[in-house]
């Protein structure tokens, strides 16, 4: 069972504290999950920027890039996806739990229980567009690391774009100045907001639904499950959720790649000869695999910062 750093009860609900919790949560579910899976996020970028090249399966393309840049090639990026995911999850779960109690307090309780796809949709995209501003410098910087590095080192141009977070953060801004940084908010948003908001409903549903079955067909109620069980229910239910993430948000995670492969290219232009609509589905499967363990872990890591810390786990009465 875990730990409890913070007597239940201590820290309120919807005051300053409770929501500087759901923030480092946010930091850590975000930041820590990403960072993970950064040799997956290169094969899934690679895939996308250049198909034929990496035209194997997943361990097929893993091996093209260790062969490339050797084995620690596989991480490159994880420097800015560390410091951009956890900038964003800051945004996306800090300001969330903010925006329920906002819009709680607007809209009424009987709007929130009355509609709750639409009150959690408001509140989770409220929170993603401004985690994306957080997000956006530090996604271009690890898009153009694992992407436009690789580029380079195939064209003879050297060791690649940049190592990392240190190097590429100055290159980016010397050549491409502030606005190069968020050159690709528009399709991030494209990308992201709908991710969010399908994220925390697709979630808030299936949980629900978990301790309704357990309630209907067990009799066991959330409280009936010690810790342990409910953040397991929470890793199920954001696994499942994170399954409906990947699919409605890929089209425009290929085009935020695209974009920062070619900043000077319209995006309509790249959308042309890119293979159009069929072209925005390449690394659809690695995505969808590394979106889904995402999104659980995430979950799971949110709920369990906040039980360490007194509060409640996601869902359920």
């Amino acid at each position: 069972m875990p730990i409890v750093l913070v007597q239940p009860g201590v820290i309120k609900k919807d005051t300053p504290e409770y929501f500087a919790v759901c923030g480092l949560a946010g930091i850590l579910s975000c930041g820590l999950t990403h960072c993970g899976v950064t040799p997956i996020d290169m094969v899934k970028c690679n895939k996308q920027n250049n198909p034929q090249i990496f035209n194997r399966g997943m361990l097929g393309n893993m091996k093209i890039l260790a062969d490339i840049k050797g084995a620690r090639g596989l991480v490159r990026g994880w420097a800015p996806t560390f410091v951009g995911y956890s900038f964003q999850g800051l945004g996306k779960f800090g300001l969330n739990d903010y925006f329920k109690y906002q819009y709680g307090q607007i809209l009424g309780e009987d709007f929130r229980a009355n509609n709750p796809k639409i009150f959690y949709a408001l509140c989770s995209g409220s929170a993603e567009f401004f985690a994306d501003i957080l997000l956006c410098p530090w996604e271009t910087v690890k898009l153009k690391v694992q992407t436009v590095g690789i580029n380079e080192w195939l064209e003879g141009k050297g060791n690649g774009y940049a190592n990392g977070l240190r190097d590429g953060t100055p290159r980016l801004l010397k050549e491409e100045g502030v606005g190069g940084a968020f050159k690709i908010l528009k399709p991030l948003w494209a990308r992201q907001i709908p991710y969010t908001i399908i994220k925390f409903v697709a979630f808030e549903d299936f949980i629900r639904r978990i301790y309704g079955f357990t309630e209907s067909s067990w009799g066991m109620v959330k409280s009936d499950f010690n810790k342990t069980q409910q953040l397991g229910f929470t890793f199920a239910a954001g696994y499942g959720a994170g399954i409906f993430c990947g699919a409605v948000s890929h089209p425009a995670d290929t085009m935020a790649s695209l974009v920062s492969k070619s900043p000077n290219t319209a995006m309509g232009e790249l959308y042309a000869n890119n293979g159009a609509f069929q072209g925005l589905w390449k690394g659809f499967g690695a995505r969808v695999f590394m979106i889904g363990t995402l999104t659980g872990l995430q979950w799971f890591i949110y709920d369990s910062t906040k039980v360490a810390f007194g509060l409640t786990s996601g869902g359920g009465k």
